[in-house]
């Protein structure tokens, strides 16, 4: 029987570079045993002090009443470290064939219920599970860097993962401060990766086309849309961007180049993250939250 999400006390971490640090120190602040290991000869020293540079800014998350650096231990034993673990997070370096056969060796010293997580920014699970005893238990459960700091998960399971498995693992991302984001089905790279590479792909053809340089996309992207988007995706900003009359006004101007089911999907999406606010309420709030960001910025 797994444990239930308030229950879980140790993690494991298996790979310890920057990632597997970052996630260290998170879940140190979260008030979790940490048990790491890296078979690398500098790991220990490297994941000490990451978490030593990260821990003054988790300290600002609202951490635990148990956070402490000194629940943070280590073993260069693989077995030692995640034998007794509530949950694995792996974040060994990102080439497939090497988390193919760590997954295999996971699976085989991890207790049954222990679900083991990995960091991965491109690979299927169902590959990296495919030779394990228990795929079912396996998922992406994918951060970004900073990752002691960094919101977002993306949350993915395989042909086989159960949905038992990745329930739980939704409600413990979540419930530890996360935002965990579930995908519908598996494909490389997920989601906020695959748009994060159109965007450098679109940047690096403009200039090589001689149009602008790297500073002008970055400056572009951070006091444009890139504002925006931290707190308003794309579908949101296109309702907005409709004035008085959103989205439907929108559409009747630009159009919709996805097909209906996406096009009714955007509408719905839309009025769900409405939430019932007017265009009025969501141009304030929208407003609000600019200022906030502009009165941080160096201008």
């Amino acid at each position: 029987m797994r444990k239930a999400v308030e229950d879980v006390n140790t993690i494991a971490c298996v790979g310890v570079g920057t990632i597997g640090a970052g996630w260290a120190a998170f879940y140190l602040s979260r008030g979790f045993d940490v048990i790491a290991s890296d078979p690398g000869p500098d790991a220990e020293e490297n994941l000490r002090k990451i978490v030593d540079d990260a821990w003054p800014i988790v300290m600002r998350l609202n951490p635990n009443e148990n956070a402490s650096r000194e629940r943070l231990h280590f073993t260069s034993n693989l077995e030692e470290a995640v034998s007794d673990a509530d949950f694995i997070q792996e974040s060994a370096p990102d080439r497939e064939e090497l988390k193919i056969a760590l997954f295999k060796e996971l699976d085989s010293m991890a207790p049954g219920n222990c679900i083991i997580a990995s960091s991965s920014s491109d690979f299927l699970p169902t590959r990296l599970a495919d030779q394990c005893q228990y795929p079912e238990r396996c998922i992406i459960g994918h951060p970004f860097a900073p990752s002691y700091l960094m919101p977002l998960v993306e949350v993915v399971g395989g042909d086989k993962t159960s949905e038992a498995a990745m329930a739980w693992a939704m409600m413990f991302y979540n419930s530890i401060g996360k935002k965990a984001l579930r995908l519908k089905k598996e494909i490389n790279s997920y989601i906020a990766n695959r748009f994060q590479n159109v965007v450098l792909k679109e940047a690096t053809a403009m200039v090589e086309a001689g149009i602008c340089n790297f500073d002008d996309i970055d400056a572009a992207m951070a006091y444009g849309p890139g504002m925006r988007w931290a707190f308003a995706g794309p579908a949101m900003c296109y309702h907005l961007g409709g004035g008085k009359g959103g989205l439907k006004a929108m559409i009747e101007q630009f159009g919709f180049e996805g097909n209906d089911e996406a096009r009714q999907n955007l509408i719905e999406s839309v009025q769900k993250m409405s939430a019932g606010r007017d265009m009025d309420s969501l141009e304030q709030w929208r407003d609000e939250n600019l200022l906030k960001m502009i009165a941080h910025l160096d201008l």
